[in-house]
């Protein structure tokens, strides 16, 4: 299905970019919570806030929340797929290997939307994203070199699939273009609920202080709530070579945050990310600009 490419939908999904900026930061505030209480209260707060917005519009609101069961199911699969996936890794694998693993997912989104109908790569949008994860790598390894351990190949794979899941849902999430972004309500909700399920299956009751629900209602409206709605319009309407060579912006902004809030220190290697980082995103746009527009749907 081809659709037009809609300018403010590509801005929605930068936004979206600039707010997962904060969630390493708001999760570091969460203490030594478990992670599937963490996802389930943080999406249980998004979808609230998103089922509060659409309750806002009446009768129109709650019928626009309507999805055909395969966009549903598109929505909660990648969701919860991709964080279940993203924190087994983080159990099973050394965090700074599994989290460069897991950053594959923006260079395969701009691989995987060259499959897109209508949607025309250039070498500027590969090569910006192929930069991307080098300014991602320096960042997770600290420019030190990175050890593989045969014994934590599950949690190899569960990074590489984490990553696959979320560059998949994303490209095939513009099959649904016609489903409107107040639909990720329901999305999130059904999150929630899975996210209780498993916390009650895997994870230790704890007890929560006041500084840790704040964090987690930050994160609920931020970067696991509005975040995820812009998204969702960002991968339906927006230029998403351009979202996926742009993705790379959240763990340097997100380090960038780590550092000035001291909670991590600065480094030589976070200039050397900052100046790839800048190219890499000069050339995406670059070639989205191009006479014939890189990433256009006709």
């Amino acid at each position: 299905m081809s659709v037009t490419i809609d300018r403010k939908a590509t801005l929605g999904g930068l936004v979206a970019i600039l707010l997962w900026s904060s969630l390493a930061l708001l999760t570091t505030l969460t203490g030594d919570l478990p992670p599937f209480l963490v996802l389930a209260i943080s999406f249980a707060c998004g979808g609230i806030v998103g089922l509060l917005h659409v309750l806002r519009q009446g009768k129109r609101g709650l019928q626009s929340m309507r999805a055909p069961l395969p966009a549903l199911a598109l929505s909660t699969a990648g969701l919860f797929g991709y964080h279940a996936l993203y924190f087994f890794s983080l159990k099973h694998a050394p965090p700074v290997e599994a989290n460069l693993l897991n950053y594959l997912w923006p260079l395969l989104i701009v691989l995987f939307s060259g499959l897109l109908p209508g949607v025309h790569l250039r070498s500027g949008n590969i090569v910006g994203a192929a930069l991307g994860l080098c300014a991602a790598a320096l960042l997770v390894t600290g420019g030190r070199g990175i050890h593989v351990d045969p014994a934590a190949s599950s949690g190899y794979l569960a990074a590489i699939a984490a990553a696959l899941v979320w560059a998949g849902y994303s490209v095939l999430n513009r099959r649904f273009a016609h489903v409107p972004s107040t639909a990720i309500v329901p999305a999130c909700i059904g999150v929630a609920i899975l996210g209780v399920f498993a916390h009650l299956m895997f994870e230790p009751s704890r007890t929560i202080a006041t500084a840790q629900w704040l964090a987690m209602i930050a994160m609920g409206i931020g970067p696991v709530g509005a975040a995820f709605w812009l998204w969702d319009g960002g991968t339906k309407r927006g230029d998403i070579a351009l979202l996926g060579g742009l993705s790379y912006l959240a763990p340097l902004l997100s380090t960038l945050l780590l550092v000035v809030s001291g909670r991590a220190q600065p480094h030589w290697i976070q200039a050397v990310a900052i100046a790839l980082l800048l190219v890499g995103a000069w050339l995406s746009l670059r070639a989205s600009r191009l006479p014939g527009d890189s990433a256009s749907s006709r």
